[in-house]
């Protein structure tokens, strides 16, 4: 059985989803650049040192992964945010 959905609710919820979908293209945008952008100029940032190790190294050994996890924490709670800006948040 299908229910009628009044327009206001249909406005908050394609409300919701354009912020939802604008976090989740950030996200991938950020992902992208750490995960492809920063690799494809390893030997650029190797030029500069860091507490004696090259940039391009520890971008690759460590950085990206640092910023994967970052990522991860930033990604839901402001996934949270939104939602409990439209009251559909888990409480």
């Amino acid at each position: 059985m299908q229910q009628d959905i009044t327009p206001a609710a249909r406005e908050a919820a394609e409300a919701h989803w354009r912020k939802t979908s604008g976090l989740m293209w950030t996200t991938l945008a950020i992902w992208f650049v750490f995960g492809f952008v920063i690799h494809a100029f390893a030997t650029t940032l190797n030029q500069i040192v860091i507490f004696g190790f090259p940039l391009g190294f520890y971008m690759a050994a460590q950085g990206s992964l640092i910023v994967f996890v970052v990522l991860i924490f930033w990604y839901a709670n402001r996934q949270n945010q939104i939602d409990a800006e439209f009251g559909v948040d888990e409480k």
